[in-house]
């Protein structure tokens, strides 16, 4: 009897537990606390209508430095790859033959002049003696005729000493501009020669000569891209600067950046059937010539000003198979998907022109750790701070004393 009595009160207690651990189980584990982001606010701004292009660079002028008379090159008198100023000599051919024809020219000059001297004595007299009629008109007449006959011999014979003279001063080869000289192409001791349209041969490249300072620039704009915002400067969204007002920033080979602005100075008129694309042309400072032509640089042109567009970070915008997108938090505090329009850099921010909307809390740290639908707590972003600390540092300080 006192065993069974004993059993009972024990039975009871153990269904007890049962029944307490069960309810137990029905509550399940605490609810974790939405995951912290940190979020930019969007608002609609202007900003600089910036574009990155890969330009080749040329020289402002290219001489070619030719032969203008034929004859045997002497010497090289300038140092290849030194700057030289216009009118310095750069070559000497050599000038006997030519020397000896202006000799030529001035001797045949004297004569003429001699022969013009005694044709025009006697047309002096003839003149004077023709009123008492000492003289008939017919000789009067073939006086004057061989006085004017005689000028215009010393004229072709003054002529003549002139080209020899221009023909000797050739065999001293000039600089036609300032700039910096090239390789010598031929070397002394060769026969160089002048262009003749007879045979169609063409006269002997010596050297070139490149203006270095200022350079240009040379670079493509695709017809359609600037058609886009021809549209939108129409619809009031993009403000394009001038010819002459457009200024390009130059980053180097290396990934530096180029100390000196250039200015458009050319756009083309007509877009390549081959390329679809538009030429433009940049003319840019090299006081210290750093730079050289035929180099490929990377340009960032400013052509004018966007209007009402967002910018946002660049960790901000995602993109996948259907194109960009930003994550925001929505006023209810789930993440919502935003799709946008984001083609264009404006230094660390992508520029946004469609999807978002002023107000707009744009998830930029944190994103791993949301999903679409799912609540998040927003808090601003900065930039110094992990995702899991954004928030004010109060805000922070508060958390850690309710852990304790």
């Amino acid at each position: 009897m006192k065993s069974t009595s004993l059993r009972t009160p024990l039975l009871c207690l153990g269904l007890l537990s049962l029944a307490a651990c069960g309810k137990g189980k029905e509550q399940g584990p605490p609810q974790m606390p939405p995951p912290e982001v940190g979020v930019v606010k969007a608002q609609t701004q202007s900003t600089p209508l910036a574009k990155d292009l890969v330009g080749r660079v040329s020289a402002f002028r290219s001489a070619d430095v030719r032969a203008r008379v034929s004859g045997v090159l002497l010497k090289r008198v300038y140092q290849e790859g030194t700057d030289v100023k216009q009118g310095q000599v750069l070559f000497e051919i050599d000038p006997a033959v030519y020397q000896a024809s202006l000799n030529s020219s001035q001797a045949n000059l004297a004569s003429a002049q001699a022969t013009y001297f005694n044709y025009h004595a006697a047309a002096e007299r003839f003149r004077k003696l023709r009123p008492d009629n000492y003289i008939s008109q017919s000789d009067l007449d073939t006086a004057e005729a061989n006085e004017r006959s005689g000028a215009a011999a010393v004229k072709q014979a003054q002529a003549a000493v002139e080209n020899a003279k221009i023909n000797l001063g050739f065999t001293r080869v000039v600089s036609p501009i300032d700039g910096r000289a090239g390789q010598q192409q031929v070397t002394e001791g060769a026969i160089v020669g002048a262009s003749t349209a007879d045979t169609g041969s063409s006269s002997t490249l010596l050297t070139t000569v490149d203006q270095l300072d200022p350079l240009y620039v040379n670079f493509t704009v695709s017809a359609a891209d600037l058609d886009r915002l021809r549209a939108a400067q129409a619809a009031g969204n993009v403000s394009l600067s001038d010819q002459g007002k457009t200024t390009v920033k130059v980053t180097l080979p290396d990934g530096s950046k180029y100390d000196q602005d250039g200015t458009l100075d050319f756009s083309g008129a007509t877009v390549d059937p081959t390329t679809g694309s538009i030429n433009l042309r940049a003319l840019l400072p090299n006081p210290q010539r750093r730079l050289l032509p035929g180099t490929y640089i990377t340009i960032t042109a400013n052509l004018g000003e966007l209007h009402n567009v967002f910018l946002v970070p660049q960790a901000a915008i995602q993109r996948d198979v259907v194109g960009a997108y930003a994550l925001v938090v929505g006023q209810d505090g789930n993440v919502a998907r935003k799709n946008v329009s984001a083609d264009n850099l404006a230094g660390p921010n992508w520029i946004v022109t469609q999807g978002l909307a002023n107000g707009d809390q744009v998830i930029v740290s944190g994103l791993q750790t949301v999903q679409p639908g799912k609540p998040a707590k927003a808090a601003p972003y900065d930039p110094n701070k992990k995702p899991g600390e954004q928030g004010p540092p109060a805000a922070a300080g508060h958390a850690a004393g309710g852990k304790q």
